[in-house]
């Protein structure tokens, strides 16, 4: 008999598995409910009114998208206006649709494809690289008819497609509002890079020098774009660690993420090996519903499916094991929850995870003994834990929103 773990805001996802006993487990340890706070949102009195965002996303994966939605929340929450457009869906020919199939099949079933275009489009490096420019340029003639319309005063890209497409079309003269690009990653390839763009905000102090040094056009830290719910314990907190007791008594549990499209490499592995050695693997497998199957009948692991109340969820869990320093992650550092990455994804996931790691504020487990011995202090209350929390905390440094409304176009020389 299955024990269900369904998310307490969605209560139609299907049931996970069924949980053994804690033989052997520790009891489960639990944060203090968080009291940190998002960056104050808005850029001062009446600075947001008269702006009109457009914001140009994508929907590869959920990050992007998730990314754009709370910019453009924020916009509104100050008395402005936002508009989030799909930039996979300006492009003519159905070459939107291709392109984001592509990608997910690759990282789900080849992901040394994947690698492979990485290193060969996208990764830095001195030597000359192919552009993404003439792809994006497709879509300069649907992206100029909505800046018509909407009437945007500046133009938003949290995707590196859409940031080579203004990018062009501010070097060109054709767009003239500032051109802004929300950098998502830890590891900024290439083709988030156009010397057309005015301004370019980044999750670290680090990025935002070389970006500025390497462009010669402003670029900031303002941290991740994460909505204000993942700050604070919620009041669907207490009902999932009831659940996930329930589930699993006496284990704490553990986030393990796959992303929007349930991607990685041996999650059931992974999944098996946390719930042998004590702890309550809550496998999010995305939309890929092949693998939730695959992983419900597993003993020890939970599979909650499709996750809408994430800040919930991730103040009852003890800490998350990531494969892509994405989104997840930094609404985990958000909620205060140690992350631990293990096994990557290829190309900017596995430069990413390792980018935060350095940074201080995760740890990257190269196998399996890395991951437990990593889960076992992180896990545990203590000073090397708090720690963790507050370097994670320290990267929410500004309102990005406060910067965009106030973006100035970079005169052309």
């Amino acid at each position: 008999m299955n024990t269900p773990v369904p998310d307490p805001r969605a209560r139609s996802h299907a049931p996970a598995s069924d949980a053994p006993g804690a033989h052997g487990a520790r009891a489960p340890e639990h944060p203090a409910p968080s009291t940190a706070r998002a960056p104050a949102a808005g850029a001062g009195p009446g600075a947001a009114e008269a702006e009109r965002l457009l914001v140009l996303s994508a929907s590869m994966g959920a990050g992007h998208d998730t990314v754009a939605a709370e910019l453009a929340r924020r916009a509104r929450a100050a008395g402005g206006q936002a508009h989030v457009v799909d930039v996979l869906r300006l492009l003519p020919w159905g070459l939107g649709s291709g392109l984001r199939g592509f990608y997910q099949g690759a990282v789900r079933h080849c992901p040394w494809v994947y690698a492979g275009i990485y290193d060969f489009f996208l990764r830095p490096g001195p030597s000359p690289r192919p552009s993404g420019t003439p792809l994006a340029r497709l879509a300069a003639g649907p992206l100029m008819e909505l800046v018509r319309r909407t009437r945007a005063d500046v133009v938003v890209s949290v995707f590196h497609l859409a940031a080579q497409l203004t990018g062009h079309l501010r070097e060109r003269g054709v767009l003239r509002v500032p051109g802004a690009v929300v950098i998502v990653d830890f590891a900024v390839h290439r083709q988030w890079l156009h010397p057309g763009n005015d301004l370019h905000l980044c999750l670290t102090e680090e990025t935002a020098r070389r970006v500025a040094r390497d462009l010669g056009r402003p670029a900031e830290a303002t941290g991740p774009v994460v909505a204000p719910e993942f700050f604070t314990e919620g009041p669907t907190t207490p009902e999932w660690r009831r659940r996930l007791e329930q589930a699993a008594p006496g284990r704490p549990a553990v986030l393990v993420s796959a992303g929007a499209w349930g991607a990685g490499e041996r999650l059931p592995r992974t999944a098996r090996l946390l719930a042998a050695h004590g702890y309550a693997p809550v496998v999010l497998c995305g939309r890929n519903e092949r693998l939730r199957r695959a992983l419900s009948g597993v003993p020890g692991v939970l599979t909650p499916g499709w996750v809408t109340d994430m800040p919930g969820l991730l103040h009852a869990c003890a800490a998350l094991v990531d494969n892509a320093a994405g989104q997840t992650a930094v609404q985990a550092l958000a909620a205060g929850l140690p992350v631990v990455a293990h096994r990557p994804l290829p190309g900017h996931g596995a430069e990413g995870v390792r980018r935060m790691a350095a940074l201080g504020v995760s740890e990257f487990a190269a196998d399996e003994a890395a991951l437990l011995d990593a889960l076992d202090r992180l896990t545990r209350p203590g000073p090397e834990r708090e720690r963790r929390i507050a370097a994670g905390r320290a990267l929410f440094r500004a309102d990005a929103l406060a910067r965009l409304v106030r973006a100035e176009a970079v005169p052309r020389t």
